[in-house]
């Protein structure tokens, strides 16, 4: 069986940097010459590609400089990581010395994770978002945020019809009807979708809005029914109105493009829109008005017990968390501070507007996302009807109550 094992960790190996290299993995020391003679070599192993990997090395090219070793970085998806590591760690191998992956699956194989516990606690009180913990161990840490903040306009499309923010519900109801009214909208709103993700998106905005934090951590841990008269006269009240100025769902990367070309006066979607207009300086945001919660995630990262090279990447990994290294990831922008002590002008000027907007507001769980699998796809496909059939709500809340309670 152990040699079963050996020959699955050999294919994975392979595997692994197959696709490292048809997905255009670099690494951050070809650029930095001999910054890492006599230091050694790490590999760091993450999801980032294209913009996203191009705003992260410049971070790791800093930490060459700072340690003394040359820093390869590979790019690898989590869900393709969770199908090779498992054979590796059985081997006793590793693919990389520090690698970004799930939370959650870090801790159901928290025996492969070293305790990170000495680099963890003299950073954690600066941080917004929790290490992960298992076994009586840190065994994985956040780094950058992304966030779901709010609805995104352009500047100069709002300055050219005498649009502003809005600061109350009324005003936000208001300014869909303004926009309904302009010639050449398609709608107020467009409604970006894939597999129903993006709908998610604006749902939980609106439970967090006018139920508060509180109701929507209460629907993920099932303290509170999708029946419950809060959660009803959400629906029945704001989201279902607010729906009448709401385009049909289409595919997300299309809907950012139509609402970009003036079609749509505006999006929902997460701060990684900043990288894909032409002219972020064009971008404004605003969260539905008194809304004390937001939408978080953060990419968390692990050391396998298995690296030959612990210590030094425990050095690099203290760097990528701690203020220096945080700041300097903020200033390439895409993705925001996971630390309170990093000033929101650290980062470029549209992600400062978001990193703002983080003051005072809570970092809440994705809600689909955290409570996963087929209650995931049975929400999905019941806010597509909502989306097409507002009339249907109270009917959508029962099937996802039901669904739940399985």
């Amino acid at each position: 069986m152990r040699g079963i094992w050996r020959w699955l960790a050999i294919l994975a190996a392979v595997a692994l940097l197959v696709t490292a290299c048809g997905r255009g993995g670099t690494g951050a020391g070809d650029q930095q010459g001999a910054a890492g003679e006599g230091g050694g070599e790490l590999t760091v192993i993450g999801p980032w590609a294209g913009p996203e990997m191009e705003q992260f090395l410049p971070v790791l090219q800093e930490a060459e400089k700072r340690l003394g070793v040359t820093i390869r970085y590979q790019t690898q998806r989590a869900e393709d990581l969770a199908q090779v590591l498992p054979a590796q760690f059985e081997a006793g191998t590793a693919p990389g010395d520090v690698i970004f992956m799930w939370d959650w699956w870090v801790k159901e194989h928290a025996d492969h994770a070293v305790d990170l516990k000495d680099i963890w606690e003299p950073e954690a009180s600066a941080f917004r978002m929790p290490a992960a913990e298992a076994e009586g161990k840190v065994v994985a840490v956040p780094y950058a945020l992304t966030v779901k903040p709010g609805f995104w306009y352009r500047k100069s499309f709002f300055a050219e019809h005498g649009l502003e923010p809005p600061t109350t519900w009324e005003e936000f109801m208001a300014l869909l009807q303004r926009l309904d009214r302009i010639e050449g909208i398609q709608a107020p709103v467009v409604s970006g979708d894939g597999t129903g993700w993006p709908l998610t998106d604006v749902v939980e905005h609106f439970l967090i809005a006018f139920g508060g934090p509180d109701l929507q951590r209460g629907l993920i841990e099932g303290r509170v029914a999708w029946t419950d008269p809060e959660v009803q006269a959400v629906f029945r009240d704001r989201l279902v109105p607010a729906l009448e100025h709401f385009s049909d769902p289409m595919d997300w990367t299309q809907a950012a493009e139509l609402w970009w070309q003036g079609e749509y006066g505006l999006y929902f979607m997460g701060n990684w829109l900043t990288g894909m207009v032409d002219e972020p300086s064009d971008l404004g945001v605003f969260p539905l008005p008194g809304t004390k919660g937001m939408v978080a995630a953060t990419d968390y990262a692990f050391i396998p017990r298995h690296s030959p090279r612990v210590d030094k990447a425990k050095e690099l990994l203290a760097f990528l968390i701690g203020r220096e290294g945080m700041e300097l990831r903020a200033k390439q922008g895409g993705k925001l501070s996971n630390r309170t002590d990093v000033p929101a002008d650290a980062h470029p000027d549209v992600d400062r507007q978001v990193a703002e907007l983080l003051e005072g507001v809570e970092l809440l769980p994705d809600l689909d996302d955290a409570i996963g699998g087929d209650w995931q796809r049975t929400f999905w496909d019941q806010l597509k009807l909502l989306w097409v059939q507002p009339d249907q709500w109270q009917g959508v809340l029962e099937r996802l109550e039901q669904e739940r309670g399985r």
